[in-house]
């Protein structure tokens, strides 16, 4: 998990309490500035900021409202929210943490307490979101797994099906490795899985391509906006990258060495497949290229 610096955006329309907040904060954080309410949504939207810090009162919109349009939309409803304030009432600060605000900062700052509430809701922040990817890691390979793949595959899905791109997902699995356990010890087939995880992970170019273990030795690998040439390269890299390690398998019927089998499929632009046929259909490929030998890549074009 990257150590990216956090971002925080401050929304006030006080340009010398913005100036204020942001020379605090910017020697330890990523600082972005909003004006009005529409400035604040657009940017929570475009740069899904860790903290947002909004001044109650702004020229277009109240506080509130933005609150409320933030917690309303999947993208940003996730953001921690500070609320700054020159209005001193309790229930103006019960209104806010109804809401969803996590804090109230009041006006004239202390910085002091600035820095520290700041720190202290980011730490929150970061922690949760290591919790989560810790929830949606494989313990053995750290690899996605399989409740984080089936999640994005689906979402991967409807995003091609719905702007006609292309898609392609392939299912890798280890030749004969029942065997190779039975024989070599079940430590020794869980650094095997670890290195067979590393070469798919090592042909991942982008961020949008996905590598998880799908269950026991198997691994899927998913390619959004890849078409099938360009993921048959892909998974006959990795193919090709597990060969090379040169990993003693006595037990295999495929070769001296420890190899995979790959099937694949791909959704074409425009595509009509559905999300449970596209998998299916690289499930058959990989039975056909186990069954012309293993150590192979079978493509459904």
């Amino acid at each position: 998990m990257s150590e990216e610096t956090q971002k925080v955006l401050i929304a006030d329309d006080d340009g010398i309490n913005r100036q204020v907040l942001a020379t605090l904060l910017k020697q330890d954080y990523v600082v972005l500035l909003a004006k009005t309410g529409e400035q604040a949504i657009e940017r929570a939207q475009r740069h899904l900021p860790d903290l947002l810090m909004l001044d109650v009162m702004l020229p277009d919109m109240d506080g509130y409202e933005v609150l409320r349009r933030l917690r309303a939309d999947p993208a940003t409803a996730h953001i921690e929210v500070i609320f700054i304030t020159g209005m001193g009432r309790p229930e103006d600060e019960a209104k806010g943490l109804k809401l969803g605000a996590a804090d109230y900062i009041t006006k004239p700052f202390n910085t002091t307490v600035v820095m520290a509430r700041v720190a202290t809701h980011l730490e929150v922040v970061r922690q949760r979101r290591m919790l989560q990817h810790l929830a949606h890691m494989d313990g053995l390979t750290e690899l996605a797994n399989r409740r984080r793949f089936d999640e994005i595959y689906q979402s991967e899905w409807q995003r091609a099906a719905r702007h006609g791109h292309a898609l392609s997902v392939a299912l890798l699995d280890i030749d004969c490795f029942k065997q190779y356990n039975d024989h070599y010890g079940h430590p020794a087939g869980d650094r095997a899985l670890r290195a067979v995880a590393r070469a798919a992970r090592g042909a991942m170019r982008r961020p949008c391509d996905v590598a998880a273990r799908y269950g026991g030795e198997e691994i899927v690998v998913l390619m959004p906006e890849t078409d099938a040439a360009q993921a048959l390269h892909v998974a006959e890299s990795i193919r090709e990258a597990v060969a090379q390690m040169l990993v003693p398998h006595e037990r295999s019927i495929a070769g001296p060495v420890l190899s995979v089998s790959i099937g694949g499929a791909t959704l074409p632009p425009g595509g009509e497949e559905s999300a449970p046929a596209l998998f299916e259909s690289a499930d058959a490929a990989l039975y056909r290229a186990k069954q012309a030998g293993r150590n192979r890549v079978n493509w459904r074009m």
